[in-house]
């Protein structure tokens, strides 16, 4: 019984440390919404933060055998247009990690360039 008050109590503490780290910005800097710096951070880091996702992802690509990165590249182009098309980030991110995840986990493409 003690380690369910114990496991209880733990998760108590990490949810609202949680919760705490996520509401504290907002608490401490809503009379600072308009201050340059915000707004810059706003509107530059998230695609600076995508950017870096994307670059890391694809760091690992092996160029010396098939299928030469391709599945990646398909990814991203998916990626791109379902972005384009249905301007919807949530669709563009899962179809292209869809493809990604069918294409490594079947041999369908590298059979298909052999």
């Amino acid at each position: 019984m003690e380690s369910t008050h114990y496991l209880i109590f733990a998760i108590l503490c990490m949810a609202v440390t949680t919760f705490a780290t996520r509401a504290l910005p907002f608490v401490l800097l809503k009379n600072y919404a308009q201050h340059p710096v915000l707004l810059y951070l706003g509107r530059y880091l998230p695609p600076a933060v995508m950017t870096l996702l994307v670059l890391y992802s694809l760091k690992n690509i092996s160029l010396t055998m098939l299928p030469y990165g391709l599945p990646e590249l398909c990814a991203i182009v998916i990626v791109v247009l379902m972005h384009i098309w249905r301007r919807n980030a949530l669709l563009s991110i899962a179809s292209g990690t869809a493809f990604f995840m069918f294409v490594q986990q079947t041999t369908w493409l590298h059979n298909l360039l052999v």
